[in-house]
Order: structure tokens, then sequence, then C-alpha cells
């Protein structure tokens, strides 16, 4: 585990100088001074609680799939996701990449490859597509035995 180590006084002189400038605040030279440190007349802050209510209530103002007739997605939005799938989506076993050959997440890429390849062979005319790899290292490879071989 590596820590953050500071820069010295001497390694900061010395990258100020390949700049040209004596001290950092040159840097800010051309920056007015009235606009270099502007007073922020911010709210009091929030608890988390308190900011999703009121982000909550400022998103209600917009029109949504919930609140409106939305014919953009086909209708693809109004489908009900159980909580349950984004906890089990959450797990690390579904996303991870320790093999190529995890059943759970590449039987639906191999699903979207040969819908993809299908489509492209029926708009073609091809009897054959080739879509893709898993990764981008054996695409690699395949791509440069397909050069080596052509």
């Amino acid at each position: 585990m590596s820590h953050y180590i500071s820069i010295t006084e001497a390694e900061r002189a010395e990258m100020l100088a390949a700049i040209g400038v004596e001290q950092v605040a040159d840097l800010f030279a051309d920056v007015p001074e009235a606009l270099r440190f502007p007073e922020l007349k911010l709210p009091p802050a929030l608890s988390e609680i308190e900011l999703r209510r009121e982000l909550g209530g400022m998103s209600n103002q917009n029109a949504n799939a919930a609140s409106h007739s939305i014919f953009l997605g086909a209708g693809a939005y109004n489908h009900f996701v159980p909580s349950a799938v984004d906890q089990i989506l959450r797990r690390s076993e579904f996303y991870t990449a320790y093999t190529p050959c995890q059943p759970e997440i590449s039987q639906g890429t191999l699903q979207a490859i040969f819908e993809y390849q299908s489509l492209i062979c029926a708009i073609t005319g091809m009897d054959v597509a080739n879509a893709s790899h898993y990764d981008g290292a054996t695409a690699l490879a395949e791509a440069a035995i397909m050069a080596v071989n052509s």
C-alpha cells in the first residue's frame, strides 16, 4: 500500500521555477482580484435524507413516466423491477471478470451476440457474421491470427 507524501518546499520551488513563477499565488495573477474568492451564498447544509427529499420534490416538477404518458421507448419504462434484482446484481460473482465463462453473465452476452449476428446475416444476406469476443485480448489475438493467415 502506497501512502501520499506531499512535495517538499524545495520541490515546490523547483516546479514553480520551471514554469516561470515565484509563488503559487502568481499562478492566479490573470484572475481579477474581485473574482478570486467570491462570497458563496449557499443555503445551510442538509442531511442526506433532507437532500433526497428536496431533490425528489424538484424532480417531481418534471414530466416522468409515472406522471405522464411517454411514448419514447415503446413502453420499455413501464416495467416493475423487484428490489431484489438490484441486490442480486450487486453480488460480485455476477460482474467480476475472474473468468470469461461465468454462466450468469456469459449467457446474456452469448444471447446478445447471437441475436446481433443473426440480424446482420438477415440484413446482408451473408451466411456467417462474427460479432465479438468476450474480451479485447481475445479479439486482438483473433484479429492477429486472421491477419497472418490472410
